[in-house]
């Protein structure tokens, strides 16, 4: 195995020559075409030989320089397209190692920038080394016109990794055809707090799912040679108070129980090639300095090679918000981040690494440091294929052939729809007939596309919204449409068009929901639920959302309610007010169409949660794996009268969830039966396979996702009271049965004891197969052998 610490020691003597050269500033034009025969030039010579190679050649300032990230907008203006060459120049004497593009500029704007940038460093300094091109990628590939999919914890209720590995390869292959070689996606964070805004990034509440969700979307990305960046490590998303960047309380055995896992499936398992740490602190320890979580676990017990980049701004955060550091000192918060293992800092803020110079001719900070940080980074630039093909973009010919294309859009369709969740179809109201009148009611309904952020600048006013959607599915002839009001005021002036639209037409679709903006008006101040630094004290509906749902319930009108959200909503007296009930989350640019295909039965729906949702922002947290002796139960209630019924946990509610993860109906139902293993004894390194029959008992063929949970019934420390640890998704025509297998590999059935080491305890473990992590319809015992 390839050790960095190993060769870093070899080839510091080699280095103290190199210092002694000069500081050779990128900014001088320079020609390196003497080098041509240089090994680290060699495309059939190792990633390791050619590290080792390269690094000791390297000054310092071109070390310090592969550290810091530029910016395009350093040299071309992204009003007028204009190309300043003194920028270029100036950014690249110390920012040369990576630059970042997402902005909502033209295809041409965007390679041309590129391709300066890329030729000024292969071409015109001393030693050609190439930069990570880099932009956004959750919801796609951040450029105007480029296929925009749905959002993680959309897809994330797909429960279908090769979907999702699909869909990573058209990002990456709409990325690397204008010359982008890395994404800052995906998110390996988990949905447990849902106040925080950022919740529509995640993929699940659950490890499992999300490992498995973000594993697959890097294996896609990667294929193409477009590099990942797993964020944010680690345990980032459950700030206290649900307050964005605020601190993250939990111990060690809940980090590596929980948060850990999917950032170990996408960096390890998957072989992410970069990853971004957090802007927060996990007991006590911001992320950013964290040598334990970035080193003596991510290096060390992980073997992880690669590069770790800051977030925008986030070395200031060590003095600004931690005050770890005094306002300003460059060189405290350049030895906390550098030695804990954040190998770059990202732009947006101070640039404090320009302090590694004086730290290390003072002695306070070892070349051996420096010299690791360039050679895990000069590690990922050989392995992804970036110094041998810098500037990976398609002609301007083949552009349109290549991004955006019939099959990449008929791909976000498919996500979309997959990623529905029908959460009630009281009276089989859906699917609808074609041949019927329908009222489009609600302010998500039509107007712009409700994407959430994380989107180029303007997208909300491309895609197809519901209005559009259904309108195409039955005809305009058959379709009146009513705002009803606004989604961010109490005015309901408007209602009586709705209602009255919903009284002429044969049932109502109201869309309602949260809201997001862009990546441009995200952050000028304009109004918004979710979001990154888009918190929220409440998960109800605002303003006159809820309502307005009312007012067309009490039409009587059969009333399908559609949340077209971000996170979950809790209203549950709609469960009952309403004909159906249907969760999507932020869509992709099909979302109108994949909602259509659902409502009129083109596509039976198959999503399920990828996140709980409560009963009320009270009763959180609501993710199903609490640990035991976590959720006791002694609900009470206000009855529809107003009766109270008094409890005590809660008194007036229950920690119980509306919906549990995993939950999400069909138009079909499904039978389970014999649920079997092919082994009840096992050791603790063996791996078996559970079995179950699975019927579709009802008159659709439908997708159902059979879910594996296992319970450990004796531990010697307290742990989850159950986990989901497989999943499969499966197509089963009406009347017939499928038997489904799913591996167990019994390793992954341990836990951190009281020493924290991790072991795989003998005992029996229960093995639970079912629809939901409620909705178990079977168990077998597994015994494990001491």
């Amino acid at each position: 195995m390839f050790s960095l610490t190993s060769f870093v020691a070899s080839l510091l003597a080699l280095s103290s020559v190199t210092q002694g050269i000069g500081h050779g500033r990128l900014g001088m034009r320079q020609d390196n075409s003497s080098l041509s025969n240089a090994i680290y030039k060699n495309p059939s010579a190792s990633v390791e030989a050619r590290v080792a190679d390269l690094v000791p050649r390297m000054t310092l300032s071109e070390k310090i320089g592969q550290l810091m990230q530029g910016d395009v907008s350093n040299w071309i203006n992204t009003t007028s397209g204009a190309f300043n060459q003194s920028g270029l120049v100036a950014n690249m004497e110390y920012k040369a190692g990576s630059f970042y593009v997402g902005y909502p500029i033209s295809w041409d704007m965007l390679t041309d920038g590129i391709k300066r940038g890329q030729d000024y460093l292969t071409n015109s300094t001393r030693l050609g080394i190439p930069a990570f091109v880099q932009t956004e990628g959750i919801h796609g590939f951040l450029i105007g016109n480029a296929t925009i999919f749905n959002s993680p914890i959309a897809y994330g209720c797909s429960f279908n990794p090769d979907l999702i590995q699909k869909m990573g390869t058209v990002i990456g292959t709409e990325s690397a055809a204008l010359g982008v070689s890395q994404l800052f996606a995906p998110l390996s964070d988990l949905a447990r707090e849902l106040r925080y805004g950022r919740v529509e990034e995640t993929n699940s509440e659950d490890p499992y799912l999300a490992g498995e969700i973000s594993y697959a979307y890097v294996v896609g990305l990667q294929s193409k040679n477009v590099s990942a960046t797993v964020k944010h490590f680690v345990g980032f998303s459950a700030p206290e108070g649900g307050l964005n960047t605020a601190p993250v309380h939990g111990g060690e055995r809940e980090m590596r129980t929980t948060w850990m896992p999917p950032f170990k499936r996408a960096i390890v398992d998957a072989g992410a090639w970069s990853i971004m740490s957090a802007y927060h602190s996990y007991d006590g320890i911001p992320a950013i300095v964290d040598h334990h979580t970035m080193t003596d676990i991510l290096r060390d017990e992980w073997g992880y090679k690669s590069w770790v980049t800051g977030d925008a701004g986030a070395t200031d955060r060590v003095a600004d918000a931690f005050k770890m550091c005094k306002h300003g000192d460059m060189a405290c918060i350049t030895q906390y981040c550098l030695t804990a293992g954040n190998d770059v800092e990202m732009g947006g803020g101070s640039f404090n690494y320009r302090a590694i110079a004086n730290l290390t001719a003072s002695g306070k900070l070892d070349m051996s440091v420096v010299d690791t940080a360039v050679s895990r980074l000069m590690w990922a630039k050989f392995t992804s294929g970036l110094f041998d093909n810098p500037f990976p973009a398609v002609s301007a010919s083949q552009r349109n052939s290549t991004i955006h294309t019939p099959a990449n859009v008929a791909l976000a369709r498919e996500v979309d729809r997959e990623s529905i969740v029908l959460l009630e179809n009281n009276k089989q109201t859906l699917p609808l007939s074609k041949s019927s009148k329908v009222a489009v009611i609600g302010p998500m309904a039509d107007g712009f596309m409700n994407y959430g952020d994380y989107v180029v600048k303007d997208s909300s006013m491309r895609g197809v919204t519901p209005l559009a959607g259904i309108r195409s599915a039955i005809g305009s002839s058959n379709v009146v449409y009513a705002q009803g009001c606004e989604r961010w005021s109490n005015d309901q002036s408007g209602f009586a068009a709705a209602v009255s639209a919903a009284q002429s037409a044969d049932v109502a679709v109201v869309v309602v929901g949260t809201w997001s903006r862009d990546q441009f008006y995200l952050w000028q101040g304009l109004n918004a639920t979710t979001g990154e630094h888009v918190d929220v004290a409440s998960l109800n509906l605002v303003g006159a959302q809820a309502p307005l749902v009312k007012a067309i319930t009490d039409t009587g009108k059969p009333t399908v309610v559609v949340f077209s959200s971000g996170k979950p909503i809790t209203e549950t007296w709609i469960a009952n007010a309403s004909s159906a009930l249907v969760q999507q989350f932020y869509p992709s640019e099909q979302g109108g169409n994949a909602l259509a295909d659902v409502l009129f039965g083109d596509y039976n729906p198959s999503g399920k949660l990828s996140v709980s949702f409560p009963r009320d922002v009270g009763t959180m947290p609501s993710y199903y794996d609490y640990l035991n002796s976590g959720r006791p139960i002694d609900p009470g209630m206000m009855t529809s009268n107003g009766s109270l019924m008094f409890g005590h946990q809660y008194v007036l509610n229950s920690p119980v969830p509306w919906y549990e993860f995993g939950y999400g109906k069909s138009y079909t139902t499904f039978q389970y039966s014999n649920v079997s293993l092919s082994s009840r004894t096992v050791g603790p390194s063996d791996q078996i396979t559970a079995s179950v029959s699975v019927t579709n008992t009802g008159n659709y063929d439908g997708q159902e996702v059979v879910q594996l949970y296992v319970q450990d019934l004796v531990a010697s420390v307290t742990v989850p009271n159950k986990l989901l640890k497989g999943f499969k998704k499966v197509m089963i025509k009406k009347g017939e049965s499928q038997t489904v297998t799913i591996p167990i590999n019994v390793a992954d059935l341990g836990l951190w004891n009281m020493q924290m080491q991790y072991v795989v305890e003998p005992g029996d473990f229960a093995i639970w197969v079912g629809s939901s992590s409620s909705d178990l319809r079977g168990n077998a015992t597994l015994t494990v052998s001491g």
